[in-house]
Order: structure tokens, then sequence, then C-alpha cells
């Protein structure tokens, strides 16, 4: 369902090697009018391409209302096998298991994502070479780092995603979630002080990441820190603003009530300091803003294509799948991935592709060659990403 519980398993066959696609769909076309599915999650492992050919067959024979996307399932078997895996879904074998977690990262990858060791993601052709220890130091500060950056909210996230929360061990947010369970959701951010083994330094260091959309005191479904609540009332009151008016279409007159008023006033007033209160500015507009909302939008398909339908000159639109030293590949909805060429991915001069592109883009190309013996495709994105 939209929060990732599930609602419903079934084992099908859409492989025609086993000769039960017609079964496969009946099932599936039940399943989707029963639950009212919307999209499809299709996993990019083995026989992802033979899926997808049966999800776009399904989808016409419905007439269209279901969309499907091809979701990496880098680590999948990783999580389905591990122990926190088996504690979420102890009824269920490895296989389903895997199939709600590709299906949950369509929903929200970080959310997912957090639950596999960052290694096991596959992040690169030379981490076997690394130091291990360093490595896995450095994938977790950036995992943290992204967590940190987004948010958390503090009445849906999992046990894993609130680790990962600065200030937050396993074993507090487990009791963070047991908390949760026990006495229902939390109504402000300063229960989380009745949480056992979390003390005033852990509160200090986590409270401005954990959100609480539609709390009480508006205030705690922004970024801004309970330390920070009294100078936030104060410019609020200063600017003529209510908390009421947080998130709303009325505060966006609030950056220009500053300027009037004068940073220097405000921050004697206050009390806090300039950087500080332009922050608070900014979330105060736009609380507990989501960054990944600004990213291009995930490509949504309902009709296959094969390597025979490209012709040269094609313009498609395509998402970053990996980049190397000598370029990137792009998924363009083809079961192979095409090469864009260094000397091909941007009209300027590039010394490393990723000055250019990095991993999730979505971009525009052109095809130029297309192989189909050796099942190579040749891109382009010159004059077509500006």
């Amino acid at each position: 369902d939209p929060t990732g519980k599930v609602l419903d398993t079934a084992v099908v066959y859409p492989v025609p090697e086993f000769k039960r696609v017609e079964q496969a769909k009946s099932t599936i076309k039940a399943l989707i009018k029963k639950h009212g599915v919307e999209i499809i999650a299709i996993g990019n492992g083995t026989a992802g391409r033979e899926t997808e050919i049966f999800a776009a067959e399904v989808i016409r024979e419905l007439g269209g209302g279901v969309q499907y996307m091809v979701v990496s399932e880098a680590g999948a078997s990783v999580y389905s096998a591990s122990k926190l895996a088996a504690e979420e879904f102890p009824q269920y074998d490895v296989n389903l298991r895997s199939a709600v977690s590709i299906a949950r990262r369509l929903q929200d990858p970080l959310a997912e994502l957090v639950k596999i060791d960052p290694k096991a993601v596959g992040v690169g052709q030379y981490q076997h070479d690394m130091p291990q220890k360093r490595l896995a130091d450095t994938l977790d500060g950036v995992v943290e780092d992204c967590v940190n950056t987004v948010g958390v909210d503090l009445n849906t996230a999992s046990a894993p995603l609130l680790a990962r929360v600065a200030g937050l061990s396993a074993s507090t947010a487990k009791n963070v979630v047991a908390w949760r369970e026990e006495n229902g959701a939390f109504a402000s951010r300063t229960q989380l002080k009745k949480v056992k083994g979390l003390g005033p330094k852990a509160f200090e260091q986590c409270a401005g990441f954990l959100r609480l959309p539609g709390a009480k005191n508006a205030l705690d479904g922004t970024a801004v820190h309970p330390e920070s609540y009294p100078a936030a009332e104060k410019l609020l009151e200063l600017c003529g603003f209510a908390a009421k008016d947080i998130g709303t279409d009325a505060i966006a007159a609030l950056p220009q009530k500053a300027k009037e008023i004068g940073f220097a006033r405000l921050c004697a007033e206050t009390g806090a300091g300039e950087p500080t209160l332009k922050d608070i500015i900014a979330e105060l507009l736009r609380p507990g803003r989501d960054m990944r909302d600004e990213l291009p939008p995930p490509l949504l398909r309902t009709d296959v294509m094969g390597m025979e339908d490209l012709k040269p000159g094609m313009e498609l639109t395509g998402t970053v799948r990996n980049v190397i030293d000598f370029g990137a590949f792009v998924d363009i909805g083809v079961h192979q991935d095409g090469l864009v060429h260094v000397s091909q991915l941007s009209d300027r001069f590039i010394k490393h592709p990723s000055q250019a592109v990095k991993v999730g883009d979505v971009v525009k190309v052109k095809v130029l060659d297309v192989d189909l013996k050796k099942k190579r495709i040749a891109l382009t994105m010159k004059g077509l990403n500006q």
C-alpha cells in the first residue's frame, strides 16, 4: 500500500519457458483490480527483460491505467537473507522478502537501502581493492549524511532508518519504535525524552533530523532544532506571522519582511546569528522539504522496446546506471544499457565522465550505432542536455 505495508503475495511464472503465462496474467490482473495497483516494480536481475515484456502485455490487455518501472535489485538478495529481513518478515521466504524490498525501493529508496550493508550495493569497480574498514566507515558516513540531509518522519521510520540518524544508536532506534508501538504516534519532539536510553545529549543531536508533519507545534514538522524554537517564534512575531502560517502561501512574504526589518535588528532581538536565521526562514517557507522532490522524476513505462527497434538518429530519454572511466552506461528501456563514450558526453572538453553525469541522472540521448550481433548500443549526449 502507499505506506509500504504488504497487502498480498502470490507466486507466478511469467516467463514463456514455464508455459504458465496465461495463468500468471490472470493472477496479476486479479491483484491489480483487487488492490487498485498503479505501479508495478520489476527487478533488473534474471529474466527481468521477459518480465518487462509480460508486464507491458498485461497493461495493454487491461487498457492502461497501470505503469511499470525497472528497479535496481542490487543487494536485495543480501537483505532477504539477513537477520533484519527475518525479523521483519518471518512468515515469508527469501524470494518474497526480495520482492517486497524491490517494490519499496520504488516508493522510498532511502528507507529501503539503509537496511543493506552499503558494500552489497556494488559501489564501483575497485571496491575490493580498498582497505575494507576504511571503505565501510566512508560508505556508512555517506548513508548517514543522506539520511540526515533528507530528514526522517518520526512516526513512520523503521528502526534501521532511525539508527542512521545522528545521535541514535541501533538500540535507541529500536526503543523509539517500541515506544511508538506501545504509546501510539509521537505528538511532539519533546516526547522523545521519554524514550528509554535517549538522554539530553542524544536528544540534542537527533531532534533536528526527526520530523513530525502535522504536529500541534508546526515547528516539529520542520528541520528547525528545538533549541532554535524561541528564535523562530520571535522571528515570526517580529515579521507579523503566526505558527499556523508555516508552510502556507501566507508566509511567502517572510524573506521580504525580514529584509525590511534588517538582519542586524533580527539577530539582536532573536539572539540567533544571521546564517541560522536564513536557514530558519528557508525552512519555514517549505517545512520538511525533501530535496529529492527537485530531482527529475523516475521514468515510468507502459510499453517495451527491443534493441531491434532502435535506429541511428533516434532521440530517447534514459537513466544513467553506471559511470566508469571511459564513459557512462544509460538505461534507455531496452534490455542492454547503451554506452555514451566520454567524448560524446558533453559539448565541452571533460577529463572524466563524472564531470558531466552521475548515477541516477535522467538524460536525453541520441542513438549513434546499434550492433545487434555484439549487443552494443552507442549513444551521444552532445547538443541534447543544455
